[in-house]
């Protein structure tokens, strides 16, 4: 019984964040024609760089999820917040923006971000080559300890990803509290009433990373369990 309890708490932990930022998202996609008078997401994205004379910053449709790429210079946005005129699609392209911006101005935060999130992508390849390779190794030296030491360095590479996760919060609430939420106020580009609503998808986009660092512990604790049989 104790086992399953721990089960669901740990379950409610990795899943739950991941719902509510799904749900938050999700919700304020409706009305899709909130602010179809005013432009959509890839439209006000465009705008908001341009206004902070960052004009050599693109903005792109992407499949590949809701995010600025540092090395090509461009915000990308998912179809729906690129071509959508919800109250979803324009805090996000804010929230990009605000990434953008961060970039512009050299932001420590944000570049030793992105120095860790090369090292983690590294770190997510040699850690799948590791476990892959773990039962090999062991099956051919027959020494146990050459297992565990690939094992471990498959952890630990692992491990890396999350941690990478977890630094990102700073960085992810900069561009939604100190970059995108002054931006929207000041420029009034929201209808009344929607400034608490937009708080809360700011959040979302925010936390969108401590989502995924639960889902790389939860992968990285299956990975134990499996090789621990």
């Amino acid at each position: 019984m104790l086992w399953i309890i721990l089960i669901l708490v740990i379950a409610c932990c990795v899943f739950l964040p991941s719902w509510w930022v799904n749900h938050v998202m999700s919700k304020y996609q409706q009305p899709t024609d909130r602010y179809r008078g005013q432009g959509n997401g890839g439209e006000l994205a465009r705008h908001l760089l341009d206004r902070c004379e960052l004009k050599d910053v693109k903005v792109e449709e992407t499949n590949g999820g809701d995010h600025y790429d540092p090395a090509a210079k461009a915000v990308r946005l998912s179809p729906d917040n690129f071509s959508g005129y919800s109250l979803t699609a324009v805090t996000v392209a804010a929230h990009e923006v605000g990434h953008a911006l961060q970039d512009s101005r050299g932001e420590s935060l944000f570049i030793a971000r992105q120095k860790l999130a090369r090292a983690a992508m590294a770190g997510e390849r040699i850690a799948g080559i590791m476990m892959v390779a773990a039962p090999v190794v062991l099956m051919l030296t027959r020494i146990p300890q050459a297992g565990a030491l690939i094992i471990l360095i498959g952890v630990l590479s692992m491990g890396l990803s999350t941690l990478v996760h977890l630094v990102t919060l700073p960085v992810e609430f900069d561009a939604s509290y100190r970059k995108a939420l002054p931006m929207l106020k000041e420029g009034h580009y929201l209808h009344d009433g929607d400034l608490k609503h937009a708080e809360k998808i700011l959040k979302a986009a925010a936390l969108t990373y401590v989502a995924g660092s639960l889902a790389s512990l939860l992968n990285l604790g299956r990975w134990i369990a499996v090789l621990r049989r």
